[in-house]
């Protein structure tokens, strides 16, 4: 795993850049469309969710603090999840989530964009802060059964 990257990193850095980085500058002119790398799609399609300018700011650093929280909100009493097929599901959904977010974070903002991006944020902060403690809570009693 760690040689592709290395040999991705160091042959080849801009393979999965955008094209449209190697293009001029015109300061007198802000381009059409502004997007990040691949790797903040995600976080960057939160922020455009919210309309108001300081939501979107809380809504992205919160995007990517509340992963440094995830040791604290695991309730499950085991660590695999191998025999857990509620949080399976959930990890998978939220792997969808998290695509999702990434594709609607570099397409313009434009009408459909703009609600599949707000339906997926809420959907993200959802699964990790409600769902995720409340499955693994669920299968810890199931458990003890």
């Amino acid at each position: 795993m760690l040689l592709p990257l290395m040999t991705l990193a160091m042959f080849s850095p801009n393979l999965l850049g955008d094209p449209e980085n190697f293009t001029p500058a015109n300061p007198l002119v802000t381009p059409p469309h502004i997007k990040p790398e691949w790797y903040f799609l995600f976080a960057y399609a939160i922020l455009r969710s919210i309309p108001n300018k300081l939501g979107g700011v809380l809504a992205l650093a919160a995007s990517v603090l509340i992963l440094f929280l995830m040791p604290l909100l695991h309730k499950s009493k085991q660590r695999t999840m191998t025999f857990r097929p509620l949080s399976q599901l959930t990890f998978w959904t939220l792997v969808a989530n998290l695509l999702i977010l990434t594709w609607v974070g570099s397409q313009p903002v434009e009408h459909p964009f703009i609600i599949i991006g707000q339906l997926a944020s809420f959907t993200y902060f959802m699964i990790l802060l409600i769902l995720l403690p409340t499955i693994e809570t669920l299968e810890n009693k199931i458990l003890n059964l």
